[in-house]
């Protein structure tokens, strides 16, 4: 038996003993949809520097810059579809095997994928959707996205006048709480932690699977590149996401 086969077979056995599992994903699970990284050579901040948070509250030529990025899809979210790898996924979750899914992402895909929204956490937001700083209302896009390319103008919030952003967690912005709780108690609950496409440098976040294991979880981490936490797992895949995450559960 080749090692990966041994890998996939072993990953396999890791789930079907499991009773409650927890998925936690990174950019690598949407870069076969498309979607580039952020951090990697190449990715978006290459190309692009961070709008800090305080920046964008401060500056009204920030949030220019930052809605200018947006609506000419500068970061490549327009047309991502789930892959593969999402769907197996939402199998788990279908399927009672997984009872959260922790995501770095904020690209939508686990709910489009047809995961239940009260099963998503989402550590750093989600951009499909704008939100009010002041009052915390949820905005549809499109009034937001028609004022600016028309003539420049930027939306506040219709209800408390409030600016509005995209709802995701910018640098500088501190981490939400409710979500970060969810994940720690989820974290704490699971005797399975999945840690998917994400190279597990960016903290706080990156703590979850260093706890799921510390606390006695079973810990699979599958990146197509070495993670820094590889040492505390009990299985390491170092392997194409989709195809590998598909072949396990039997989705196509």
């Amino acid at each position: 038996m080749t090692d990966d086969r041994w890998r996939l077979e072993e990953f396999r056995r890791l789930l079907d003993i499991s009773e409650r599992a927890v998925v936690f994903t990174g950019a690598g699970i949407s870069t076969e949809s498309g979607i580039p990284d952020f951090r990697s050579p190449g990715g978006v901040w290459t190309k692009y520097s961070p709008i800090q948070y305080n920046d964008y509250i401060t500056s009204e030529d920030s949030r220019r810059e930052s809605w200018r990025r947006k609506f000419d899809d500068s970061y490549g979210f327009e047309g991502a579809e789930p892959n593969r790898g999402h769907r197996a996924v939402e199998k788990l979750v279908r399927d009672g095997k997984v009872s959260a899914v922790i995501t770095q992402n904020t690209d939508g895909l686990h709910l489009k994928s047809g995961i239940p929204e009260e099963k998503i956490i989402e550590l750093h937001g989600n951009s499909t959707y704008a939100s009010c700083l002041a009052c915390g209302l949820r905005h549809d896009f499109e009034p937001i996205r028609q004022a600016f390319l028309a003539d420049g103008t930027i939306l506040d919030c219709d209800a408390c006048g409030g600016l509005l952003k995209a709802a995701t967690i910018s640098f500088g912005q501190p981490m939400p709480e409710g979500p970060m709780r969810r994940a720690q108690e989820e974290t704490l609950s699971c005797d399975l932690f999945l840690a998917i496409g994400s190279s597990l440098q960016v903290y706080p976040a990156a703590g979850f699977p260093q706890t799921a294991a510390q606390k006695g979880a079973a810990l699979v981490i599958l990146n197509r590149e070495p993670t820094d936490l590889d040492s505390f797992a009990d299985l390491v895949l170092n392997m194409e996401i989709g195809p590998t995450l598909g072949d396990a559960v039997a989705v196509n």
